[in-house]
């Protein structure tokens, strides 16, 4: 900013001849002041990020508001200074202002004393607004102001002690006016309604500091007595929910799971041989193992998701866990007769079969449609919506149109009783980890809203986040990619257990102990080192193996009479259906924006007042030029 604003009032070509020179070195000064001004923008965001903290240490008695308040202050001090002399020292000279040594201090010390003011403002503006949506408005209004409130505008006073300090320089006071009838500083001062007495230096600076030690005090006392826009996070007790459940005279989980649900789905198998998965190498792992073109994550894995059993992809972190869980709902879009399928992503994976293929119940046609669903761990949602709301409009969305209303708000009262979010059905979603629902409850809102879609199969990225964290953190960090165990956990993960504790060398489980960090200890790469063996390979050598590729080769041939998985239109909605969701959707979302519209509001009736204010009874003065200029001016505001 400080070399634009040089090069565009470059000195040369600018003289100190008459007024409309002064006019130019007047906008430069009054450039150099908006930017300093709103240099401390930048502390609104900050000091928003912080408050969430400051209120619960506040609450807690861990400090008093001034103790927050003062650090900032004296913190900002060595950043002010070294951001003033580098804006000063690159802009000064090169515009060309008053050459004098003790006027370039004094600009400095203007500068200076604007940037800490300005913080100060902003810091205040948050600790008073405490939103993103009200800080900005409230920040972009600082500094403003009626003719009438001159004196309370901070901006006036760095006006003022800039324009003295440069216009009251000898280069301007020994040269006349135009007319000849004053000095050429002081006919520049007046024509910008500028004092012209050199105490208003001193007076702007004493004005500027005593802006910065009020808005200070307003910052330490606003954190004081002011509370936290935001509501916690909706937690509703299970004494509570009993309370709701038996005043609203719903039945009870137990008796409403031996119901079956309005909407039936046909239960599909999907199976997979061999499959490989590969990316493209980082350019850093390809100059360090040679000139590989990809990377591959998944090697000849087989397996099958079969209705009514839940499969889990079970490893540490960097073991393609995550890698895997994506391919599931690509791979439901393949077609069962593509002998190579492939898929393109974000880092252009490949899928290839090799000796074998992927399919979904054996279909000879499997078109994308609502049979999969896919919940990630992101928790993505819209905020100003209730519970109920996601799920409605989920339902409409993604349920075939020959479902009727009723059919759908039946079922998706279904789900939330399934999902134990019928107590939280009016809860505003909220911001993750500020508003709304829980991390817990976002979770399971997630699966709900893929639920309502009434799918076939359904893939879920760690539902139960965080079990092999620590597990993740003490064993060596592999390629991974490859089955090691693939079957049934059994009670208690007694067969998992049994099946690893047969292989000669792994340590036996020990009493109370995790099955799941016991799982990835013993089969991790050291564990591997130690025991001289190879766990994917003692899997594909093993009855188990032998017993699941059967298993792979008998599910897909597909059923007697079975139907090919098709359907007539892309989406399971009409376009009509999807712009009325849509738009019913965007509707309670607008109005449920109470920061958005309160801050349009808040700044249309500033801005009506500011504007009839200063244009008072303009339009019923048509006398000259002058006055039709005052009117365009009005309406163009």
């Amino acid at each position: 900013m400080a070399l634009i604003m040089s090069t565009v009032y470059l000195r040369t070509g600018v003289g100190t001849k008459d007024e409309n020179d002064g006019a130019v070195y007047v906008g430069a000064l009054i450039f150099s002041m908006i930017a300093n001004m709103f240099n401390g923008f930048a502390e609104l965001s900050l000091m928003i990020q912080r408050l969430p903290v400051f209120y619960k240490q506040r609450d807690l008695l861990f400090h008093p508001p001034w103790t927050f308040t003062l650090p900032a202050f004296l913190l900002s001090i060595p950043v002010t200074i070294f951001e003033s002399v580098v804006w000063v020292s690159i802009t000064y000279y090169l515009i060309g202002f008053s050459p004098e040594f003790i006027r370039y201090v004094k600009h400095l010390l203007v500068i200076f004393l604007t940037q800490q003011m300005a913080g100060s403002i902003f810091r205040f503006t948050a600790a008073t607004c405490r939103s993103m949506i009200l800080a900005n408005t409230g920040g972009s209004l600082a500094g403003s102001g009626w003719k009438w409130a001159y004196w309370v505008s901070p901006m006036a006073y760095t006006y003022d002690a800039l324009t003295v300090n440069e216009m009251l320089a000898p280069r301007w006071m020994n040269q006349q006016s135009s007319d000849n009838s004053t000095k050429l500083g002081l006919a520049v001062l007046e024509m910008f309604d500028a004092f012209t007495d050199p105490n208003w230096h001193w007076i702007g600076l004493g004005g500027i500091l005593g802006f910065k030690i009020l808005f200070n005090i307003l910052v330490t006392l606003a954190l004081a007595f002011l509370n936290p826009l935001e509501k916690p996070q909706a937690i509703v007790t299970k004494e509570k929910t009993e309370e709701n459940r038996a005043a609203s005279g719903s039945e009870s989980e137990s008796s409403y799971a031996k119901r079956g649900m309005v909407l039936p789905f046909t239960p599909y198998t999907m199976s997979f041989d061999n499959v490989n998965y590969y990316v493209d190498m980082p350019k850093e792992m390809k100059e360090q193992e040679g000139a590989k073109d990809k990377l591959q994550l998944l090697r000849e894995v087989t397996g099958v998701f079969r209705p009514g059993v839940l499969t889990a992809l079970m490893g540490v972190t960097v073991n393609r866990t995550v890698t895997t869980r994506p391919v599931g709902p690509r791979l439901t879009a393949l077609q069962r007769t593509d002998p190579n399928p492939s898929i393109m992503g974000t880092t252009c994976p490949i899928i290839s079969s090799h000796n074998g293929g992927v399919g979904v119940s054996a279909l000879q046609r499997c078109e994308p449609g609502s049979h999969g669903a896919g919940c990630y761990k992101n928790h993505i949602h819209s905020p100003q919506v209730m519970v109920r709301e996601s799920l409605i409009y989920s339902a409409f969305l993604r349920l075939p149109k020959e479902i009727t209303k009723d059919e759908k708000m039946r079922f998706v009262d279904q789900v939330m009783e399934l999902v134990e979010l019928k107590s939280l059905k009016d809860a505003i979603v909220g911001l993750p980890g500020i508003t709304g629902l829980s991390t817990e409850q976002r979770k399971r809102l997630t699966i709900a809203v893929e639920l309502v879609a009434n799918p076939s199969i359904i893939f879920m990225d760690e539902p139960t986040s965080g079990l092999d964290a620590r597990a993740a953190a003490i064993v060596m960090r592999t390629r991974g990619g490859q089955v090691i165990y693939a079957g049934p956990l059994g009670q208690n993960s007694h067969k998992i257990i049994e099946y690893f504790q047969a292989i000669h060398g792994v340590q036996e489980i020990k009493e109370k102990y995790n099955p799941a960090t016991w799982m990835v200890e013993v089969s991790s790469m050291a564990a591997e080192a130690k025991l001289e063996t190879d766990f994917a390979e003692n899997y594909k050598t093993s009855l188990l193996y032998e017993q699941n590729k059967k298993l792979v080769k008998e599910l897909s041939t597909p059923p007697q009479g079975e139907k090919d998985l098709y359907f007539s239109t892309q989406f399971s909605e009409s376009l009509l259906g999807q712009f009325k969701s849509c738009l019913w959707k965007q509707w309670i979302t607008y109005w449920r924006t109470q920061d958005y519209n309160l801050a349009r509001f808040f700044f249309t009736l500033v801005a009506a007042l500011m504007v009839g204010s200063v244009f008072w009874k303009v339009g019923t003065k048509r006398d000259n030029a002058n006055d039709l200029t005052k009117v365009i001016g009005a309406m163009r505001l």
